[in-house]
Protein backbone atom coordinates (compact mmCIF):
# COMPACT_ATOMS: atom_id res chain seq x y z
CA UNK A 1 0.00 0.00 0.00
CA UNK A 2 1.30 3.25 -0.82
CA UNK A 3 1.38 6.59 1.52
CA UNK A 4 -1.54 8.53 1.41
CA UNK A 5 -3.58 12.22 3.15
CA UNK A 6 -6.73 11.11 4.05
CA UNK A 7 -9.28 14.18 4.05
CA UNK A 8 -12.82 13.89 3.31
CA UNK A 9 -14.04 17.05 4.78
CA UNK A 10 -17.58 17.34 3.32
CA UNK A 11 -20.24 17.43 5.37
CA UNK A 12 -23.13 15.25 4.63
CA UNK A 13 -26.57 15.04 5.61
CA UNK A 14 -28.32 11.93 4.55
CA UNK A 15 -31.47 10.48 4.22
CA UNK A 16 -35.86 11.31 4.50
CA UNK A 17 -36.18 15.30 4.93
CA UNK A 18 -32.54 16.36 5.33
CA UNK A 19 -33.09 19.14 3.04
CA UNK A 20 -34.34 20.82 6.48
CA UNK A 21 -30.38 21.49 7.16
CA UNK A 22 -30.14 23.50 3.57
CA UNK A 23 -30.71 27.00 5.41
CA UNK A 24 -28.05 26.86 8.57
CA UNK A 25 -26.18 25.49 6.50
CA UNK A 26 -25.63 28.01 4.01
CA UNK A 27 -25.80 30.46 6.76
CA UNK A 28 -22.59 29.48 7.64
CA UNK A 29 -20.54 30.58 4.65
CA UNK A 30 -23.22 33.73 3.49
CA UNK A 31 -26.36 35.33 2.52
CA UNK A 32 -26.00 35.39 -0.97
CA UNK A 33 -26.79 32.46 -3.04
CA UNK A 34 -26.74 31.00 -6.58
CA UNK A 35 -28.92 28.12 -7.61
CA UNK A 36 -27.17 26.12 -9.92
CA UNK A 37 -29.50 23.72 -12.05
CA UNK A 38 -30.56 21.94 -15.35
CA UNK A 39 -33.52 21.30 -16.63
CA UNK A 40 -37.27 21.44 -14.94
CA UNK A 41 -37.08 18.21 -13.32
CA UNK A 42 -36.14 19.86 -9.64
CA UNK A 43 -39.82 22.34 -10.28
CA UNK A 44 -41.98 19.04 -11.16
CA UNK A 45 -40.78 17.62 -7.87
CA UNK A 46 -41.17 20.16 -5.76
CA UNK A 47 -37.59 20.63 -4.55
CA UNK A 48 -37.19 23.93 -6.24
CA UNK A 49 -40.20 25.72 -4.41
CA UNK A 50 -38.70 23.84 -0.89
CA UNK A 51 -35.35 25.50 -1.64
CA UNK A 52 -37.14 28.86 -2.47
CA UNK A 53 -39.13 29.25 0.55
CA UNK A 54 -35.83 27.89 3.01
CA UNK A 55 -34.36 30.50 1.38
CA UNK A 56 -36.71 33.44 1.96
CA UNK A 57 -37.79 31.82 5.05
CA UNK A 58 -33.63 32.44 6.73
CA UNK A 59 -33.93 36.15 4.84
CA UNK A 60 -31.48 34.47 1.75
CA UNK A 61 -30.94 36.13 -1.35
CA UNK A 62 -30.60 34.22 -4.22
CA UNK A 63 -29.77 34.42 -7.83
CA UNK A 64 -30.13 31.38 -10.37
CA UNK A 65 -28.14 29.79 -13.30
CA UNK A 66 -30.58 27.42 -14.71
CA UNK A 67 -30.35 24.83 -18.26
CA UNK A 68 -26.74 23.28 -17.71
CA UNK A 69 -26.16 20.52 -20.00
CA UNK A 70 -25.86 17.11 -19.61
CA UNK A 71 -21.92 17.39 -20.46
CA UNK A 72 -21.64 20.88 -18.88
CA UNK A 73 -20.50 23.51 -21.33
CA UNK A 74 -17.93 26.02 -20.69
CA UNK A 75 -20.03 28.38 -21.84
CA UNK A 76 -22.64 27.99 -18.41
CA UNK A 77 -19.36 28.29 -16.61
CA UNK A 78 -18.83 31.61 -17.92
CA UNK A 79 -22.35 32.69 -17.60
CA UNK A 80 -22.09 31.81 -13.79
CA UNK A 81 -18.89 33.62 -12.89
CA UNK A 82 -20.70 36.75 -14.02
CA UNK A 83 -23.68 36.38 -12.27
CA UNK A 84 -21.55 35.62 -8.73
CA UNK A 85 -19.38 38.89 -9.82
CA UNK A 86 -22.24 40.80 -10.31
CA UNK A 87 -24.85 39.51 -7.80
CA UNK A 88 -21.75 39.73 -4.97
CA UNK A 89 -22.69 36.17 -4.89
CA UNK A 90 -21.04 34.12 -1.44
CA UNK A 91 -22.70 30.43 -1.94
CA UNK A 92 -22.87 28.13 -4.95
CA UNK A 93 -25.75 25.87 -4.14
CA UNK A 94 -25.75 23.10 -6.95
CA UNK A 95 -28.99 21.07 -7.05
CA UNK A 96 -29.19 18.55 -9.69
CA UNK A 97 -26.37 15.38 -10.21
CA UNK A 98 -22.85 15.03 -11.52
CA UNK A 99 -23.38 17.68 -14.40
CA UNK A 100 -24.88 20.47 -12.48
CA UNK A 101 -22.34 19.87 -9.26
CA UNK A 102 -19.50 19.82 -11.44
CA UNK A 103 -20.56 23.18 -13.01
CA UNK A 104 -20.84 24.73 -10.10
CA UNK A 105 -17.31 23.65 -8.68
CA UNK A 106 -15.88 25.87 -11.30
CA UNK A 107 -17.62 28.57 -11.40
CA UNK A 108 -17.09 28.31 -7.81
CA UNK A 109 -12.98 28.00 -8.37
CA UNK A 110 -13.47 31.07 -11.18
CA UNK A 111 -14.80 33.52 -9.60
CA UNK A 112 -11.82 35.12 -8.26
CA UNK A 113 -9.74 34.21 -11.27
CA UNK A 114 -9.14 37.02 -13.76
CA UNK A 115 -8.23 34.68 -16.58
CA UNK A 116 -10.96 33.31 -18.69
CA UNK A 117 -12.62 29.82 -17.06
CA UNK A 118 -11.16 27.22 -19.60
CA UNK A 119 -7.94 28.71 -18.11
CA UNK A 120 -8.79 26.74 -14.87
CA UNK A 121 -10.00 23.10 -16.82
CA UNK A 122 -6.61 22.80 -18.69
CA UNK A 123 -4.37 23.59 -15.14
CA UNK A 124 -6.36 23.76 -11.68
CA UNK A 125 -2.80 24.87 -10.32
CA UNK A 126 -4.36 28.34 -10.94
CA UNK A 127 -6.98 27.80 -8.59
CA UNK A 128 -6.18 30.08 -5.77
CA UNK A 129 -9.54 30.17 -3.90
CA UNK A 130 -13.07 29.59 -4.36
CA UNK A 131 -16.47 30.17 -3.39
CA UNK A 132 -18.12 27.76 -0.67
CA UNK A 133 -20.31 24.90 -2.77
CA UNK A 134 -23.19 23.47 -1.10
CA UNK A 135 -24.99 20.48 -3.07
CA UNK A 136 -28.21 18.80 -3.71
CA UNK A 137 -28.05 15.53 -4.86
CA UNK A 138 -30.81 14.04 -7.36
CA UNK A 139 -29.00 11.84 -9.34
CA UNK A 140 -27.09 8.82 -7.99
CA UNK A 141 -24.02 8.68 -10.79
CA UNK A 142 -20.75 10.83 -10.56
CA UNK A 143 -19.79 11.10 -6.72
CA UNK A 144 -18.88 14.78 -7.62
CA UNK A 145 -21.40 15.54 -4.23
CA UNK A 146 -18.25 14.20 -2.18
CA UNK A 147 -14.75 14.87 -4.31
CA UNK A 148 -12.73 17.81 -5.56
CA UNK A 149 -13.67 16.96 -9.30
CA UNK A 150 -15.49 18.68 -12.42
CA UNK A 151 -15.50 17.32 -15.70
CA UNK A 152 -16.58 20.68 -18.36
CA UNK A 153 -16.77 20.95 -22.11
CA UNK A 154 -15.99 23.08 -24.86
CA UNK A 155 -17.84 21.78 -27.84
CA UNK A 156 -16.55 24.08 -30.25
CA UNK A 157 -13.33 22.20 -29.53
CA UNK A 158 -14.31 18.87 -29.25
CA UNK A 159 -12.91 18.58 -25.47
CA UNK A 160 -14.13 17.45 -22.57
CA UNK A 161 -11.48 17.77 -20.00
CA UNK A 162 -11.49 16.75 -16.30
CA UNK A 163 -10.16 19.63 -13.34
CA UNK A 164 -9.50 19.03 -9.31
CA UNK A 165 -8.54 21.23 -6.81
CA UNK A 166 -9.21 20.46 -3.22
CA UNK A 167 -11.10 24.09 -2.79
CA UNK A 168 -13.64 22.49 -5.72
CA UNK A 169 -14.68 19.94 -2.35
CA UNK A 170 -18.63 20.69 -1.52
CA UNK A 171 -18.53 21.84 2.06
CA UNK A 172 -21.94 19.93 2.55
CA UNK A 173 -24.13 17.83 0.47
CA UNK A 174 -27.90 17.06 1.28
CA UNK A 175 -28.19 13.63 0.31
CA UNK A 176 -31.94 12.53 0.20
CA UNK A 177 -32.42 9.41 -1.63
CA UNK A 178 -36.20 10.31 -2.24
CA UNK A 179 -34.93 12.81 -4.47
CA UNK A 180 -33.57 10.66 -7.01
CA UNK A 181 -37.46 8.10 -7.61
CA UNK A 182 -38.13 10.37 -10.45
CA UNK A 183 -35.14 9.94 -12.49
CA UNK A 184 -36.21 8.08 -15.60
CA UNK A 185 -34.49 4.17 -15.53
CA UNK A 186 -32.24 4.84 -18.70
CA UNK A 187 -30.69 7.91 -16.40
CA UNK A 188 -30.77 5.19 -13.44
CA UNK A 189 -28.82 2.60 -15.58
CA UNK A 190 -26.17 4.78 -16.74
CA UNK A 191 -25.44 6.04 -13.28
CA UNK A 192 -25.16 2.55 -11.95
CA UNK A 193 -22.46 2.15 -14.82
CA UNK A 194 -21.05 5.51 -13.92
CA UNK A 195 -20.41 4.56 -10.53
CA UNK A 196 -19.70 1.00 -11.19
CA UNK A 197 -16.73 2.58 -13.31
CA UNK A 198 -15.30 4.78 -10.72
CA UNK A 199 -14.79 1.63 -8.46
CA UNK A 200 -13.46 0.00 -11.68
CA UNK A 201 -10.85 2.41 -12.37
CA UNK A 202 -9.94 2.55 -8.66
CA UNK A 203 -9.45 -1.31 -8.35
CA UNK A 204 -7.90 -2.20 -11.33
CA UNK A 205 -4.59 -1.47 -10.40
CA UNK A 206 -0.68 -2.41 -9.77
CA UNK A 207 -0.42 -1.50 -5.84
CA UNK A 208 0.50 -4.81 -3.58
CA UNK A 209 -1.17 -5.25 -0.35
CA UNK A 210 -4.15 -2.60 -0.68
CA UNK A 211 -6.30 -5.28 0.51
CA UNK A 212 -8.74 -3.12 2.43
CA UNK A 213 -9.42 -1.05 -0.44
CA UNK A 214 -10.35 -3.71 -2.93
CA UNK A 215 -12.55 -5.52 -0.09
CA UNK A 216 -14.23 -2.03 0.03
CA UNK A 217 -14.36 -1.69 -3.52
CA UNK A 218 -15.90 -5.16 -4.28
CA UNK A 219 -18.67 -4.38 -2.08
CA UNK A 220 -19.36 -1.48 -3.43
CA UNK A 221 -19.69 -3.40 -6.96
CA UNK A 222 -21.85 -5.69 -5.28
CA UNK A 223 -24.08 -3.03 -4.17
CA UNK A 224 -24.42 -1.92 -7.69
CA UNK A 225 -25.66 -5.16 -8.75
CA UNK A 226 -28.11 -5.95 -6.39
CA UNK A 227 -30.07 -2.64 -6.46
CA UNK A 228 -29.16 -1.59 -9.41
CA UNK A 229 -32.08 -3.65 -11.46
CA UNK A 230 -34.35 -2.78 -8.71
CA UNK A 231 -33.83 0.84 -8.99
CA UNK A 232 -34.68 0.54 -12.77
CA UNK A 233 -37.56 -1.49 -12.48
CA UNK A 234 -38.86 0.48 -8.73
CA UNK A 235 -38.38 3.51 -9.11
CA UNK A 236 -39.57 4.46 -5.76
CA UNK A 237 -37.86 2.02 -3.60
CA UNK A 238 -36.35 3.73 -0.87
CA UNK A 239 -33.57 1.18 0.04
CA UNK A 240 -32.29 0.42 -3.45
CA UNK A 241 -31.89 4.13 -4.06
CA UNK A 242 -30.00 5.05 -0.94
CA UNK A 243 -27.89 2.23 -1.36
CA UNK A 244 -26.85 3.71 -4.68
CA UNK A 245 -26.68 6.93 -3.34
CA UNK A 246 -24.12 6.53 -0.81
CA UNK A 247 -22.29 3.65 -2.89
CA UNK A 248 -22.14 7.09 -5.69
CA UNK A 249 -20.45 8.82 -3.10
CA UNK A 250 -17.93 6.37 -1.68
CA UNK A 251 -16.66 5.23 -4.96
CA UNK A 252 -14.98 8.21 -5.81
CA UNK A 253 -14.18 10.43 -2.68
CA UNK A 254 -11.12 8.58 -1.86
CA UNK A 255 -12.05 5.77 0.20
CA UNK A 256 -10.98 2.74 -2.06
CA UNK A 257 -8.28 5.25 -3.69
CA UNK A 258 -6.15 6.44 -1.47
CA UNK A 259 -3.08 3.90 -0.54
CA UNK A 260 -3.15 2.81 -4.35
CA UNK A 261 -1.94 4.55 -7.59
CA UNK A 262 -2.08 4.00 -11.12
CA UNK A 263 -4.50 6.12 -14.15
CA UNK A 264 -7.81 5.96 -15.01
CA UNK A 265 -8.13 4.16 -18.05
CA UNK A 266 -11.93 3.83 -19.48
CA UNK A 267 -13.02 7.64 -18.88
CA UNK A 268 -10.35 9.25 -20.70
CA UNK A 269 -11.65 6.93 -23.72
CA UNK A 270 -15.17 7.64 -23.03
CA UNK A 271 -14.24 11.55 -22.33
CA UNK A 272 -13.46 11.79 -26.10
CA UNK A 273 -16.68 10.10 -27.06
CA UNK A 274 -18.62 12.41 -25.14
CA UNK A 275 -16.97 15.60 -26.18
CA UNK A 276 -17.48 14.55 -30.18
CA UNK A 277 -20.82 12.89 -30.10
CA UNK A 278 -22.32 14.59 -26.70
CA UNK A 279 -23.39 11.37 -25.75
CA UNK A 280 -24.44 10.23 -21.87
CA UNK A 281 -21.24 9.20 -19.97
CA UNK A 282 -22.85 6.10 -18.36
CA UNK A 283 -23.70 4.82 -21.46
CA UNK A 284 -20.44 5.41 -22.90
CA UNK A 285 -18.57 4.04 -19.83
CA UNK A 286 -20.83 0.50 -20.05
CA UNK A 287 -20.01 0.25 -23.62
CA UNK A 288 -16.41 0.37 -23.50
CA UNK A 289 -15.67 -1.08 -19.73
CA UNK A 290 -16.24 -5.45 -20.90
CA UNK A 291 -13.78 -4.29 -24.39
CA UNK A 292 -11.10 -2.69 -22.26
CA UNK A 293 -11.43 -5.61 -19.87
CA UNK A 294 -11.25 -8.10 -22.50
CA UNK A 295 -8.39 -6.05 -24.51
CA UNK A 296 -6.07 -5.24 -20.92
CA UNK A 297 -6.56 -9.40 -20.12
CA UNK A 298 -3.09 -11.39 -20.02
CA UNK A 299 -0.79 -13.29 -18.22
CA UNK A 300 -0.15 -10.12 -15.73
CA UNK A 301 -3.67 -9.17 -15.30
CA UNK A 302 -5.22 -12.06 -14.94
CA UNK A 303 -5.07 -12.73 -11.17
CA UNK A 304 -7.11 -9.58 -10.68
CA UNK A 305 -9.84 -10.36 -12.73
CA UNK A 306 -9.67 -13.66 -10.74
CA UNK A 307 -10.39 -11.84 -7.50
CA UNK A 308 -12.81 -10.03 -9.24
CA UNK A 309 -14.74 -12.89 -10.80
CA UNK A 310 -14.99 -14.84 -7.21
CA UNK A 311 -15.39 -12.10 -5.01
CA UNK A 312 -17.49 -10.12 -6.65
CA UNK A 313 -19.51 -12.30 -9.32
CA UNK A 314 -19.26 -15.67 -7.19
CA UNK A 315 -17.78 -17.56 -10.03
CA UNK A 316 -15.97 -21.15 -8.79
CA UNK A 317 -12.69 -20.30 -7.82
CA UNK A 318 -11.64 -23.92 -8.78
CA UNK A 319 -11.75 -23.15 -12.33
CA UNK A 320 -9.05 -22.14 -14.44
CA UNK A 321 -8.03 -18.49 -14.43
CA UNK A 322 -8.60 -17.70 -17.89
CA UNK A 323 -12.13 -18.76 -17.67
CA UNK A 324 -13.02 -17.67 -14.13
CA UNK A 325 -11.57 -13.89 -15.95
CA UNK A 326 -13.82 -14.28 -19.03
CA UNK A 327 -17.18 -15.16 -17.06
CA UNK A 328 -16.68 -12.31 -15.20
CA UNK A 329 -16.00 -10.03 -18.20
CA UNK A 330 -19.10 -11.83 -19.30
CA UNK A 331 -21.50 -11.26 -16.75
CA UNK A 332 -20.05 -7.39 -16.68
CA UNK A 333 -21.09 -6.86 -20.17
CA UNK A 334 -24.43 -9.28 -19.23
CA UNK A 335 -25.73 -6.96 -16.18
CA UNK A 336 -25.28 -4.03 -18.24
CA UNK A 337 -27.57 -5.39 -21.28
CA UNK A 338 -29.82 -5.95 -17.98
CA UNK A 339 -30.05 -2.52 -17.23
CA UNK A 340 -30.99 -2.11 -21.08
CA UNK A 341 -27.57 -0.03 -21.56
CA UNK A 342 -26.34 -0.27 -25.66
CA UNK A 343 -23.89 -2.32 -26.02
CA UNK A 344 -22.81 -1.13 -29.18
CA UNK A 345 -21.31 2.28 -30.16
CA UNK A 346 -23.26 2.46 -33.55
CA UNK A 347 -26.32 2.14 -30.88
CA UNK A 348 -25.16 5.20 -30.25
CA UNK A 349 -24.58 6.61 -33.24
CA UNK A 350 -20.71 6.25 -33.25
CA UNK A 351 -19.00 5.14 -35.99
CA UNK A 352 -15.62 4.93 -37.46
CA UNK A 353 -14.93 8.63 -38.89
CA UNK A 354 -13.21 10.06 -35.81
CA UNK A 355 -11.82 6.94 -34.22
CA UNK A 356 -8.16 8.08 -35.16
CA UNK A 357 -8.65 11.60 -33.44
CA UNK A 358 -10.48 10.20 -30.60
CA UNK A 359 -7.66 7.79 -29.61
CA UNK A 360 -4.95 10.51 -29.73
CA UNK A 361 -6.56 12.73 -27.25
CA UNK A 362 -7.81 9.99 -25.58
CA UNK A 363 -4.00 9.27 -24.62
CA UNK A 364 -2.79 12.62 -24.68
CA UNK A 365 0.63 11.76 -23.17
CA UNK A 366 -0.63 9.84 -20.37
CA UNK A 367 -2.31 6.24 -19.87
CA UNK A 368 1.69 4.87 -19.09
CA UNK A 369 0.68 4.00 -15.62
CA UNK A 370 -2.63 2.61 -16.30
CA UNK A 371 -3.45 -1.02 -15.23
CA UNK A 372 -2.13 -1.89 -18.38
CA UNK A 373 0.18 0.90 -20.56
CA UNK A 374 -2.23 2.01 -22.98
CA UNK A 375 -0.99 3.60 -26.58
CA UNK A 376 -3.40 5.32 -28.83
CA UNK A 377 -3.22 2.04 -31.30
CA UNK A 378 -4.54 0.46 -28.05
CA UNK A 379 -7.24 2.57 -27.66
CA UNK A 380 -7.94 2.49 -31.19
CA UNK A 381 -8.28 -1.02 -31.25
CA UNK A 382 -11.07 -0.83 -28.09
CA UNK A 383 -13.15 1.69 -29.72
CA UNK A 384 -12.94 -0.79 -32.77
CA UNK A 385 -13.67 -3.85 -30.44
CA UNK A 386 -16.91 -1.60 -29.04
CA UNK A 387 -18.41 -0.53 -32.41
Amino acid sequence: MENFNYSIPTKIYFGKGQIKNLGNAIKEYGSKVLIVYGGGSIKKIGLYNQITEILNNNNLSYVELSGIDPNPRIESVREGIKICRDNDVEVVLAVGGGSTIDCAKVIAAGVNYQGDAWDIVLNSSKITKALPIITILTLAATGSEMDPYAVISDMSKNEKLGTGHDKMKPKVSILDPEYTYSVPKNQTAAGTADIMSHIFESYFNNTKGAFIQDRTAEGLLRTCIKYGKIAVDCPNDYEARANLMWTSSLAINGLISYGTKGEWSVHPMEHELSAFYDITHGVGLAILTPHWMRYVLSDKTVDKFVEYGVNVWNIDKNLDKYEIANKAIDKTSEFFKELEIPSTLREVGIGEEHLVEMSKKAVNGGLKNAFKHLTSEDVFNIYKLAL
